[in-house]
């Protein structure tokens, strides 16, 4: 079951790259979701070691569009990348240590974190982009 939905409406930044790459960290997001509340840890797991250098890859993509037309928001987006990138990377490391279990809380803390990130964050470089001759 879809913990979260992409929609053109809610999260789409008029950006053909960065809408696709968000299209396919909602579909990884929710196949993780999926086998974490199946109770497959293993898979889990191995899926997350393949979600988050995605979801790092995609970062690469906004922060190179961003910089390459001096997009004004550069920084604090940046920060924000930063940001989950290290509590991720964080957890990815416990994970692996045996400290912590994935669980439906840790795919929610994304969601919610997508959730408030591409329409609040991402979505504004959307016409500054554009205006730039980015479609």
């Amino acid at each position: 079951m879809a913990i979260i939905t992409w929609t053109e409406a809610q999260f789409g930044t008029h950006i053909a790259a960065t809408d696709e790459e968000h299209q396919t960290i909602f579909n990884m997001l929710n196949k993780l979701h999926d086998t974490v509340t199946a109770g497959d840890l293993p898979a889990a797991n191995a899926l997350l070691d393949k979600f988050i250098p995605f979801v790092a890859k995609h970062f690469k993509t906004e922060e190179d569009l961003m910089t390459a037309h001096n997009y004004p928001n550069f920084a604090a987006h940046k920060a924000a990348h930063d940001k989950l990138v290290e509590t991720a990377l964080g957890l990815q490391k416990q994970v692996h240590e045996g400290k912590v279990q994935l669980s439906a809380d840790t795919t929610a803390f994304v969601r919610d974190w997508l959730v408030n990130h591409i329409p609040n964050i991402d979505k504004p470089y959307g016409p500054y982009l554009n205006d730039h001759g980015v479609r």
